[in-house]
């Protein structure tokens, strides 16, 4: 099976490199300037990634010609797809009237109201440039309230470029103190921070981890974590910058739990660079500058006009309660009848995930953590990406998917008949169950 696995992955790739030389050319180009051709490590996949030219609704053109459903939602951030019309025209509108105004504007100030009303435990919020950033601030922020310095974090973690803990963790991580745990292990998390219970800062967790293979926290485990930051002293940040999209209030408003911060970014800034922070008033005044000693936070492009009009145009024109409740609705039938397909034709896959999100895994049985990964097998992963890529369908490399607004029934049709056609022709050399 190796063998065969392995020369048709050969040959997958090989047929992906013949019809995209546009692509190749592009590439190699930027491989001038930029190493290995990039300035943005997801993207990248061997032996190179396709040049997009333009997307509109949820389908994208590269330089190629090639036309392919878009199942990747720009990583949750194309919640709203490609060029959608009420976005489109707040950015024109307010191009008209400069782009760099050196105050305070309306729309800011608007666009955090917003979010609060969404997101009733940001009491109070900041903007910064993008979920790294906000998750750098939630921290910078959990750190100066306790005046502690140990966070704890969960193996397969994502919280930014220089917040990553697959593997445990990441040589361009930032030198906060951390404590890494399994993810849905309470007994592990308690058996860490016993030693340090005095020293916790925070509390940093996805309710579902993304990046790390959509793998949802099990209600008991997130209540647990906050129960542990009660007990500790220590600050509960809920990263959902991803999870956001999972209600109108993201999964917290799901599972009821109230967390200490919050960490906001992707499509809540229209399809711009956005993040936020924010939560509990009095961990938040401290960066009231009209306090004496308050703490800074800068950022020339916090409040830049076109991401707040972008966003607030989204959140009032475009995503209500309703639409998002459909979209997750339509995600979670499609994972099911994704997964009933694989068990039809007795393939050892599965798509992991909640609602719109969710990713593809190379085995079978529960996943719980990052550790339970392992066992999959990445040259499967990489054989039904290549093969669907052919068939016009365009997903993560790692099998990652997050469904925009405009894809719809028709859409979930295509992208289950396009998986169905590549387990039929290369059932020979997947896994079975």
């Amino acid at each position: 099976m190796t063998t065969t696995l392995d020369q048709a992955l050969a040959d997958a790739t090989e047929r992906y490199r013949q019809s995209h030389p546009a692509s190749e050319r592009i590439y190699h180009d930027a491989t001038l300037a930029l190493p290995g051709g990039n300035t943005r490590s997801v993207l990248f996949f061997a032996p190179f990634p396709p040049a997009m030219q333009r997307g509109e609704g949820c389908h994208l053109w590269d330089a190629d010609g090639h036309r392919y459903l878009d199942a990747l939602g720009e990583f949750t951030a194309g919640l709203y797809g490609h060029s959608e019309p009420a976005i489109r025209h707040a950015i024109t509108e307010t191009l008209a009237d400069g782009l760099s105004l050196s105050s305070h504007t309306a729309r800011e100030g608007a666009l955090a109201r917003e979010l609060q009303r969404r997101f009733p435990a940001m009491e109070l919020l900041r903007f910064t440039n993008s979920g790294t950033e906000a998750n750098l601030m939630a921290l910078a922020s959990a750190c100066a309230h306790t005046g502690r310095r140990k966070v704890l974090v969960f193996k397969g973690g994502y919280h930014g470029g220089v917040l990553a803990f697959a593997g445990g963790g990441s040589p361009v991580n930032v030198p906060h103190d951390w404590i890494v745990a399994r993810y849905n292990d309470l007994q592990d998390v308690h058996q860490r921070v016993a030693p340090h219970r005095g020293e916790l800062a925070a509390i940093l967790v996805e309710p579902m981890l993304g990046s790390g293979g959509c793998i949802p926290g099990e209600p008991e485990f997130l209540q647990g974590l906050r129960a542990l930051a009660d007990e500790c002293g220590a600050l509960l940040i809920f990263d959902e910058v991803m999870t956001s999209r999972l209600s109108f209030g993201g999964r917290q408003a799901l599972l009821g739990i109230r967390p200490d911060l919050t960490t906001l970014g992707k499509y809540f800034g229209g399809g711009l660079s956005f993040g936020a922070f924010g939560g509990r008033a009095d961990v938040m005044q401290r960066y009231d500058p009209r306090g004496s000693g308050a703490l800074q936070h800068a950022g020339t492009f916090n409040n830049n006009v076109l991401t707040m009009a972008a966003g607030l145009a989204g959140l009032t024109q475009v995503l209500s309660a309703e639409r998002l409740e459909s979209l997750n609705a339509r995600g979670e039938a499609l994972r099911q009848r994704l997964n009933a397909l694989l068990a039809g034709h007795g393939v050892a896959m599965q798509f992991t995930g909640l609602g719109s999100l969710m990713q593809m895994q190379s085995l079978a049985g529960p996943v719980r953590s990052a550790d339970d990964l392992a066992a999959g097998d990445d040259r499967v992963k990489a054989l039904v990406f290549f093969e669907l890529l052919a068939r016009g369908v365009f997903m993560a490399r790692r099998g990652f998917m997050a469904l925009s607004l405009p894809f719809g029934e028709a859409e979930c049709d295509q992208f289950t008949q396009a998986l169905d056609e590549v387990v039929t022709a290369r059932r020979a050399v997947l896994p079975s169950l």
